[in-house]
């Protein structure tokens, strides 16, 4: 009997260590414009309604992680209002604080105001009411400092994340959105060229992208107007994330 009980503590033990396993998302590029590849070890994430690409069509969802304003974030939001392109910002406790004006920018433009969590921190293996915090905390923040109601939308920091994690922002009424193209672009001390970045965005756009980019990048503000009329004139179009709610 005591071996029984050992061996079902040891397998409860190893499934909730499974359970609340880290991963850090990561997708496949494909050549040729192809849509990427979920490798099918992460594929798990469909179970919990999350997303990382779009349908199979020309769209593009224009995505940025926003922690803080350095000049460059109301360059991307003016560029986005010059092409009528409506953009996704997953924001964080600081910027809602120290640039209210230009988060309540972002909304009365149109654009969406999302949840990053109130601080940056890993949230794989945060308990339910750790993950209440971060999430709902900075929910309640927006809405103090807005009015406004914060998009049901969570982008795990880091891409950092767990079964665990995806459980419990589906719980409290979130969909985890992750992305189908990044590059490094979020060192400001270590800034692509632009050519460089604007040949591997090009060479990798796909049907249904959902593109994650850094508006804090120098890089990124530089080169978006010139993105957009890119992948306007190849007949593409932003959709936003709201559609895949």
């Amino acid at each position: 009997m005591k071996k029984i009980i050992t061996i079902l503590v040891l397998v409860l033990s190893l499934s909730q260590s499974a359970f609340a396993e880290c991963s850090g998302f990561y997708i496949m590029r494909r050549k040729n414009h192809e849509r990427p590849a979920l490798d099918a070890g992460l594929s798990y994430i469909n179970e919990y309604n999350a997303c990382c690409l779009g349908p199979d069509e020309k769209v593009i969802y224009l995505t940025f992680d926003a922690g803080y304003e350095n000049g460059n974030v109301e360059r991307i939001v003016d560029t986005l209002d010059k092409h009528n392109a409506k953009g996704t910002f997953f924001v964080l406790e600081n910027i809602i604080k120290r640039n209210t004006d230009l988060i309540i920018k972002m909304a009365e433009h149109g654009h969406t105001v999302a949840n990053h969590s109130m601080r940056h921190k890993n949230m794989a293996n945060m308990t339910l009411s750790e993950c209440e915090a971060e999430l709902c905390g900075l929910e309640e923040l927006y809405y103090e400092y807005t009015g406004y109601t914060m998009a049901k939308l969570f982008r795990p920091p880091e891409g950092n994340f767990s079964r665990k994690l995806l459980d419990n922002a589906t719980k409290l009424g979130y969909k985890t959105v992750f992305w189908s193209f990044a590059y490094a672009d979020w060192d400001n001390n270590k800034q692509p060229s632009e050519q460089y970045a604007v040949k591997l965005i090009l060479d990798n756009t796909h049907n249904g992208e959902i593109i994650l980019l850094h508006p804090t990048s120098k890089t990124n503000a530089d080169i978006l107007d010139r993105l957009l009329t890119e992948w306007e004139n190849t007949g593409y179009r932003f959709g936003s994330l709201t559609e895949l709610l």
